[in-house]
């Protein structure tokens, strides 16, 4: 049962922060409010600057409180799957209470007892996933409190991440001047919304094409098993056309968002749209194929680059095939580039709410729908329950064997030999474009 109340996502990005507030009311979210800033301070869905970070999330929180007319305070930040890390936890305790009845406070030492482990000091607890409870060695309950017993076990996965990461992330929150309610791993949150029950438990892929970079992740058992991070994303499509047309970011953008497609051949080289190029006083025609052949370049790589990280864990032998989210798969052509190259079934996941319909706002919307559904047990662990607030006019703010993840495959010959590729590839596409003009 979803818990009621008002709840706001925070989900920065490298291209966008966005700010969602919806309302939950008998099992329905209710989008009120929504916030969207251009982002600054982040590369490759890595802050580099706090302080620019800092003012693209003040103005995201500040459009969604005035069409929401709420005060925001709290927020649910999505911590992006670089480096992430899970593992099996364990922990026991000794019930306190004389009568041996398990209270929250229980309920809260156990959670502790898991804690207590080995963790790097570069790395950070992100959030402790209880799996089962185990009273006095009866196994499978999932909320022991009410019970009788004498020792409570808890089996859990601990996720962790880049402690680097994490501090900037609550660091420009904190800033900000909004406290953070929950912080929950990118796919968990996505795969929420993108997937239904038998997908999570049978096995499927979840693609997130950002702008800064694209993420896959596994999720079997209902758990995220496997975690892979390709640093290139939409924004990295975008310069390979300002490189080989000879054009500025912006011009870029619009023709890919106008004119792009992902398939090359089901492009014309026909039609031609103009471009404004750098060195040249009037608008240069570039046909549709050309376009969409430097389109195709570049998310070939990426795909080509995750195919690979997925078939170590034998990935694309899970029933559920591969979803699809994330601003730079609305780029019309890309589901049907992914099912060539990945040679599984591939969907794109768009969200339903009104004014929601795109796939940006896929982590947004998976962030509320994740925190609204965790169980009771969850939010005492933290010591901490949800704070709905009220809607008020706006003013001014004066298992006994946890299956192990895998560490995430990363290949950085991506960047190693990002030289090489230009020179290869958009080289290539460069020469051959201003040939047509000499």
């Amino acid at each position: 049962m979803k818990n009621s109340g008002i709840y706001v996502s925070l989900d920065i990005g490298t291209t966008s922060i966005k700010v969602v507030v919806a309302e939950y009311v008998k099992d329905q979210m209710n989008i009120i409010g929504v916030g969207n800033e251009i982002s600054k301070g982040l590369s490759r869905g890595v802050i580099v600057d706090i302080d620019e970070t800092v003012e693209s999330i003040r103005s995201a929180v500040s459009q969604a409180e005035r069409k929401a007319n709420i005060q925001i305070s709290n927020v649910i930040v999505g911590i992006p799957s670089n480096q992430i890390s899970i593992e099996p936890c364990h922990g026991m305790y000794a019930v306190a209470s004389e009568n041996k009845e398990i209270t929250d406070k229980d309920v809260q030492n156990v959670f502790a007892a898991a804690k207590v482990r080995s963790v790097p000091p570069e790395r950070e607890i992100i959030s402790v996933i209880p799996e089962e409870f185990i009273v006095d060695g009866f196994d499978g309950i999932r909320d022991p409190r009410g019970m009788i017993g004498v020792r409570l076990e808890l089996y859990a996965s601990m996720i962790t991440g880049p402690k680097t990461i994490i501090h900037n992330i609550k660091r420009c929150v904190e800033k900000a001047g909004l406290q953070i309610e929950d912080m929950v791993v990118q796919p968990l949150a996505i795969s929420s919304v993108a997937m239904n029950k038998g997908e999570r438990d049978f096995g499927t892929i979840l693609i997130d094409m950002g702008g800064g970079q694209t993420s896959a992740s596994v999720m079997h058992d209902d758990q995220l098993k496997f975690s892979f991070v390709d640093p290139e994303g939409g924004d990295l499509v975008t310069k390979d056309i300002s490189i080989i047309l000879n054009t500025t970011l912006e011009n870029a953008e619009r023709a890919k968002r106008e004119y792009g497609y992902a398939i090359s051949e089901d492009t014309s080289d026909e039609e031609f749209f103009p471009v404004e190029t750098i060195g040249k006083e009037e608008p240069v025609k570039v046909d549709e194929k050309y376009l969409s052949e430097i389109i195709e370049a570049r998310l070939t790589q990426i795909f080509e680059n995750i195919k690979r990280a997925l078939d170590k864990v034998e990935a694309r032998d899970l029933p559920g095939g591969i979803v699809l989210t994330g601003g730079a798969a609305a780029l019309p052509g890309v589901v049907d580039l992914a099912k060539e190259i990945f040679e599984i079934n591939v969907k794109l996941y768009i969200p339903e709410q009104m004014g929601m319909r795109n796939p940006i706002y896929a982590t947004s919307i998976g962030l509320i729908k994740y925190v609204a559904g965790l169980d009771d047990i969850y939010r005492v662990a933290k010591g901490k329950v949800h704070v709905t607030g009220k809607v008020i006019p706006l003013q001014s703010k004066t298992a006994k064997q946890p299956t192990v993840i895998e560490e995430p495959v990363y290949e950085n010959e991506t960047y190693a030999d990002e030289d090489h590729y230009e020179e290869s590839l958009v080289g290539k596409l460069k020469r051959w474009f201003n040939n047509l003009f000499e």
